[in-house]
């Protein structure tokens, strides 16, 4: 997976610094940003190559709300490593999703652990997603919450697969994933082996056009994705999606529930439930065709 690293310098008054960084990533996570390392001068961006569009970059920064600080960057070829080497080396803290579901690396468990917690081991191998984000926290209670035994669940964007994971452990009789990464799909084939699902998920090498292969509709589909490819796959997404079933979606702010919802609307989809964590949101919608 090949990413551009793109240095944001930020001048602005001091006590405003802090503001303006956030404001930064979160305009620049619209436009296909995955992660940001802030540092004295500013932050470090990453994005995929094939998703950099310095054109829609620029237009989002000059929605930048302070007329006192500027914002210049830099972008260079991120050097083709293993973005989650320090997962793999170190591992992670596990992390308790509603005291009824853990999600742990194989060497972490915490000391007080529910005895009747479902456990998810996560072996992440550069794919987005242990369950340390504050949006697939959030998907995974959202699918604790709904009836899962027997449904057939789509995970789209399925990074290391732990939300199909999730939904397979909590009675789903039937997973099928994709991703655009190459690694990302075969992570998440590793993970459903390791959880013992395997031969219950599929995952799958594309983005969203790979749904044409794909035979019948589900009853719950999950998107953790940013809000500009939400917007962009949604009318194909709903296509897969079971008349009366579930779309949960998240990966994208709460200022953009409502152009989400709109479109979501649109598309003969009613917002049932809505969750937000650091600022991040999590939407529950019912498809309401018959």
């Amino acid at each position: 997976m090949k990413y551009y690293e793109v240095k944001f310098s930020i001048q602005a008054p001091e006590e405003l610094f802090e503001s303006v960084c956030d404001v930064v990533s979160a305009l620049a996570g619209e436009t296909g940003f995955e992660t940001f390392e802030q540092h004295d001068n500013g932050l470090t961006g990453y994005i995929q190559r094939q998703l950099f569009d310095e054109a829609l970059l620029e237009s989002a920064l000059a929605a930048l709300p302070f007329p006192d600080a500027t914002v210049s960057y830099q972008v260079e070829e991120a050097e083709d490593r293993d973005w989650n080497e320090v997962w793999e080396q170190e591992g992670f803290e596990p992390i308790v999703v509603d005291d009824s579901i853990v999600v742990h690396d194989g060497r972490h468990l915490p000391a007080d652990l529910n005895p009747s917690a479902i456990s998810i081991e996560i072996d992440a191998r550069m794919a987005f997603g242990t369950g340390t984000h504050a949006t697939t926290r959030m998907m995974i209670a959202a699918l604790r919450s709904l009836p899962l035994d027997g449904k057939r669940l789509l995970d789209c964007g399925t990074g290391t697969g732990i939300l199909a994971i999730a939904a397979l452990r909590l009675g789903a009789r039937e997973a099928v994933g994709y991703d655009i990464d190459e690694w990302s799909v075969d992570n998440a084939r590793h993970n459903a082996v390791i959880n013992r699902v395997d031969d219950r998920f599929v995952s799958l090498l594309g983005d969203v056009t790979i749904l044409n292969k794909v035979e019948g509709v589900f009853d719950v589909i999950v998107a953790n994705i940013n809000r500009n490819i939400l917007l962009a796959d949604m009318p194909a997404i709903v296509r897969k999606l079971a008349p009366q079933g579930t779309l949960l979606l998240s990966g994208f702010y709460e200022s953009d529930v409502p152009m989400l919802t709109e479109k979501a609307e649109s598309l003969g989809l009613k917002l049932s439930a809505k969750k937000v964590d650091e600022e991040w949101c999590c939407l529950s919608l019912r498809n309401c065709r018959t």
